[in-house]
């Protein structure tokens, strides 16, 4: 129950907070080190457009043994994109490339036959390998029938199982490097254009962007904000000619993050932190200090309040233990998520109180007293 309080507490939080920007993506999650910090119609089966394109690349980069081979581009890779009004990369009809030329001219520019290329020559069973992978992420809520991303009744997935795919795929070094890459030149001499970086955002680093009249536009992006990283995917935002929607929802979105959140540091090294009560010794109780710093990324408004303790260890420390012994642990909690362990050690040599000890063992100390008398007194009546 507690774990549930938690977690309605963090979205409400951030729901509040978030709600002050005026997005205009239908579909969007944001996470910060694979946690939920907004949502809006998460679960949502929507068409994704060239968000597809992701998991396209998933598939041909795990079952490629070598990127610099060479590959021919043929008539049919080209087959119904003019029909359907498709992006290309650019690349033409015998065009001799690379695999990593073509991930690059799916990826960047979006290129269509760079999709239906890499499905040619990589697997017959392609869109197979799609579904089961994603089956793997367990995107419960995702379907793939084509490589491009077309609007279709059977290519759909939703922001959170797009998420579960994007940052899966930004493992992968060559994907996160395309993606990241503002131009690439290939092998012909062909050079491509991020879609997702032409504009010199402040805060995005990469993403794949994508664009149907049934999926509006979709951006999946990563950011880095002041050392924290973040994923956003938004879908469903107004496909028209006034502006890059998607675009300009992840730059709002970043650029509240980084004006209104920092790491805060919630614990300094050296902060009292606990106190323990002392067995026989002079001090009755004893500070206990922090070891390292606690921090943690936070609302720059964040109540201190909402950070609690929870020690598990000895309570009560005796006047003979050792100076640098490890006495417990201490669990730093923000609301009820964990995020910190500090070690208690005792830092100083504990001073005997002799006063104290027969205070508390008076009792016993007069029995003992009292047998060395009747010992005494009896090895003197011997001796007489």
């Amino acid at each position: 129950m507690k774990f549930v309080k938690y977690i309605m507490c963090f979205i409400i939080s951030f729901f509040i907070a978030f709600n002050v920007l005026a997005l205009q993506s239908k579909n969007v999650v944001l996470y910060h080190d694979n946690e939920v910090m907004f949502k809006q119609n998460v679960n949502e089966k929507i068409s994704i457009a060239s968000l597809t394109k992701i998991m396209t690349a998933i598939v041909a980069l795990e079952n490629i043994t070598n990127l610099e081979e060479k590959v021919t581009l043929q008539s049919s890779d080209f087959s119904g994109l003019l029909e359907e009004n498709l992006v290309t990369a650019g690349f033409k009809v015998g065009d001799t490339i690379t695999y990593k030329d073509l991930l690059a001219g799916l990826l960047l520019p979006s290129g269509a036959e760079c999709a239906k290329a890499l499905e040619r020559l990589v697997s017959d069973n392609f869109i197979d390998l799609m579904n089961q992978k994603a089956k793997e992420l367990k995107m419960n809520n995702t379907k793939f029938a084509n490589t491009i991303g077309l609007d279709d009744a059977n290519n759909y997935s939703t922001v959170n199982d797009v998420y579960k795919m994007f940052n899966y795929a930004l493992k992968n070094d060559t994907f996160k490097e395309i993606i990241s890459s503002k131009s690439y030149t290939a092998t012909n001499g062909l050079t491509f254009y991020s879609t997702v970086l032409k504009n010199n955002p402040s805060y995005l680093k990469g993403g794949k962007t994508g664009t149907t009249d049934g999926a509006g536009l979709c951006l999946a992006s990563f950011a880095n904000i002041k050392g924290e990283n973040f994923i956003l995917v938004t879908t469903n935002a107004p496909y028209d000619k006034l502006g890059s929607h998607h675009l300009e929802d992840a730059n709002e979105v970043y650029n509240y993050i980084a004006n209104n959140y920092a790491k805060q540091k919630i614990i300094k090294k050296g902060d009292t932190v606990l106190s323990l009560k002392t067995k026989y010794a002079k001090k009755d109780k004893i500070n206990l200090k922090a070891q390292h710093d606690v921090e943690y990324f936070l609302a720059n408004n964040y109540s201190k309040k909402d950070i609690k303790y929870k020690y598990q260890g000895i309570e009560e420390v005796k006047f003979n233990v050792k100076k640098g012994t490890k006495l417990g642990t201490l669990k730093v909690y923000y609301q009820d998520k964990l995020i910190d362990t500090l070690d208690i050690t005792l830092e100083e040599k504990l001073q005997f109180d002799v006063f104290k000890f027969l205070k508390d063992n008076v009792i016993i100390i007069s029995i003992i007293l009292l047998f060395i008398m009747i010992l005494l007194l009896r090895k003197k009546r011997k001796k007489k």
